[in-house]
């Protein structure tokens, strides 16, 4: 049995996978978001050992005997977070996460102090990513920064708890802004650049390697041999990869959660910041991967229902009913609630509805919320493209591939055929359990298979004049706000 645990901004997910690849049991448990201030999002690091262990217990109890079966377990995690340590392995405060945007001024401050840093990381510096936040802290709380001897990413922090290291893997550490992504491996340059060394990072392994076995407390807690071992694992999406099978040179999916990812795979380092595309390292090795990144995706549909107090469900079931009058007739929404990263890298976007009328009621609201979701994932998309990355079919991972509405609007809009797939929810979990049987010793033939499609999904010619004209105001919104905001002080 292998087990893959998926740390994510709203739950932990814990999937355990039999030798064959097969889903036996699945469970997630759910987290909070602290926001004390506008741009803030942070996370208590503790509160995510405590789901671990509720989470673990959960598991073992449904799976009986099988427990003992599990030989090794994965690890999948949001990417970006400053999880930092004293020099006892002490929480120094809580951890500021990937949708933070406090620290747009050090994101300048770091293009100009490092002209090398596209070249180097492959990427541009975005208030997301964990360098800037570590200038923030320096700037702000300098005491903190004083203290601070590691700084790990989200899983890297249970991975310690779980095994006494401190080990990364590659896909994850890309998305810190310290790693040479070509060479997989910590940069110097960059890091001095933030007042850090090599000696403030966790060591590096590629995710199907072996990063170490559980501790003996902790084998005897879970119920576990202390022989188990633990998997380098990977950043959430380059996880969800491996989950979905995307592990070769063109395979690409789109994952459909808090945030919203294109996500394509590439047999080389292929980098364009200029179009703020994100190039980090695969979890697998020799192999590298391009993303378009939207900060807000089903966190806009979770947003939107709470506002007006209805169940998701029940609202798409409302939105299911309208007629192609009604949708061509809506208001237009930005999905920029907590900014935006690809292709705009702006924290300060904002969301708004543009032409809001009187039939304009909560089923159409929706739906124009789960339209500008898809015309975020469209600019994502257009300069993945121009990039030079051809997209010709996607996979659809994460909480939102339970709609099939929203995979067929999605489809219409992004003029691909889309597949979903069965366990497609759990993209993060099964990659890391995937990965767990690669670092038991199996191969990649055997494990790193697409799963069995569920549905495909293709675009609808009826609606394609409506759309390409909606998105056109989409992106004219967008445009014409950026320009007033430049000219004041909103």
């Amino acid at each position: 049995m292998y087990l893959g645990l998926d740390f994510g901004t709203s739950e932990i997910k814990a999937l355990l996978m039999d030798e064959h690849g097969r889903i036996v049991l699945s469970h997630g448990m759910p987290l909070t978001i602290q926001r004390p201030y506008p741009q803030w999002s942070e996370q208590s690091a503790a509160e995510w050992w405590q789901v671990t262990n509720d989470l673990i217990a959960h598991l073992r109890a449904q799976a009986g005997a099988r427990w003992q079966a599990v030989s090794a377990i994965g690890l999948s995690g949001q990417m970006h977070g400053a999880v930092l340590l004293d020099a006892a392995d002490k929480l120094l405060r809580p951890v500021i996460l990937w949708n933070d945007t406090r620290s747009a001024q050090e994101c300048a401050e770091l293009e100009a102090a490092a002209p090398n840093l596209h070249a180097i990381t492959g990427n541009l510096a975005m208030p997301g990513f964990t360098a800037p936040k570590l200038l923030w802290v320096k700037k702000h709380e300098p005491e903190i920064f004083a203290q601070t001897a590691t700084v790990l990413l989200p899983k890297d922090y249970i991975r310690l708890l779980m095994t006494g290291k401190k080990i990364s893997d590659v896909s994850d550490a890309a998305g810190t802004l310290w790693l040479d992504v070509a060479k997989r491996n910590w940069s110097d340059e960059i890091l001095a650049k933030c007042g850090l060394s090599r000696s403030h990072m966790p060591a590096l392994v590629e995710g199907s390697a072996n990063s170490g076995t559980l501790l003996p407390e902790i084998a005897r807690q879970w119920g576990l041999s202390a022989s188990v071992i633990v998997a380098g694992g990977g950043g959430d999406n380059a996880a969800s990869a491996v989950g979905v099978g995307a592990v070769q040179p063109g395979d690409a999916f789109i994952s459909l959660g808090t945030s919203g990812v294109v996500f394509v795979v590439n047999e080389a380092y292929r980098p364009a910041p200029e179009s703020a595309v994100h190039c980090f390292c695969h979890a697998l090795p020799e192999r590298w991967h391009q993303m378009s990144v939207m900060l807000s995706a089903a966190a806009c549909l979770s947003w939107y229902c709470r506002l007006v107090g209805v169940k998701e469900a029940e609202l798409l079931q409302e939105i299911e009913a309208l007629s192609d009058e009604a949708k061509a007739q809506a208001p237009v929404f930005l999905p920029y609630l907590s900014g935006e990263r690809t292709p705009h890298n702006d924290p300060a976007a904002v969301g708004m509805f543009y032409g809001i009328r009187h039939n304009a009621d909560r089923a159409v609201m929706g739906y124009a919320v789960l339209e500008g979701v898809g015309f975020g994932l469209a600019d994502g998309v257009r300069v993945l493209k121009e990039s030079g990355t051809g997209i010709s079919q996607c996979s659809l991972l994460g909480g939102g591939a339970r709609s099939p509405f929203w995979a067929q609007l999605l489809a219409d809009i992004l003029q691909l055929h889309i597949f979903t797939h069965q366990g497609g929810a759990t993209g993060g979990a099964l990659g890391a359990a995937r990965l767990a049987a690669l670092a038991d010793g199996k191969t990649e033939a055997e494990v790193c298979t697409k799963p069995e499609v569920d549905k495909v999904y293709r675009p609808q010619p009826q609606r394609l004049a409506d759309l390409q004209r909606r998105y056109q105001i989409f992106r004219s919104l967008y445009q014409n706000d950026s320009a007033s905001r430049e000219k004041s002080s909103f």
